[in-house]
């Protein structure tokens, strides 16, 4: 196995993903910023955050295969969140939450997740798109 997920004793918890990431291979795969679309460059899931999650996981993975690899080489995601603060972090966090759970058995994400980390942007590409996401892992 090249990755290896784990949360040191010490470090805070509870939280849905893995503190630290070691990833062992030699090969790296970093998967561009993925956002709601389908292969056809058409809107998915217009206006619902969870929607959206699901989108773009599901477009990770089909970049992740397209390098050989999966959500278990994945060492770190990084999302991209619009309209994130303060005063809409709350009812976010459990949309936002509820997309991953929806496709991880589906797209064999790892519970708890990568380090991840989850980013507060005002604008991401066109109006509609309330999320992207980015995947880095590594390979033998």
């Amino acid at each position: 196995m090249t990755v290896q997920l784990l949360t040191p004793e010490g470090m805070f918890q509870p939280v849905p993903y893995h503190h630290v990431s070691i990833g062992t291979g030699s090969r790296q795969v970093h998967v561009a910023g993925q956002i709601a679309r389908d292969g056809a460059d058409g809107p998915v899931a217009t206006g619902d955050l969870t929607g959206q999650v699901e989108q773009v996981l599901r477009n990770a993975a089909r970049g992740l295969a397209g390098a050989g690899a999966t959500f278990a080489d994945v060492v770190r995601l990084r999302f991209f969140l619009t309209d994130w603060g303060p005063d809409t972090s709350e009812k976010k966090l459990g949309e936002f939450m509820r997309g991953i759970e929806n496709v991880a058995d589906e797209l064999g994400i790892p519970q708890p997740l990568p380090p991840l980390s989850a980013i507060g942007v005002s604008y991401l590409f066109e109006p509609d798109v309330l999320v992207e996401v980015e995947a880095y892992a590594v390979l033998d």
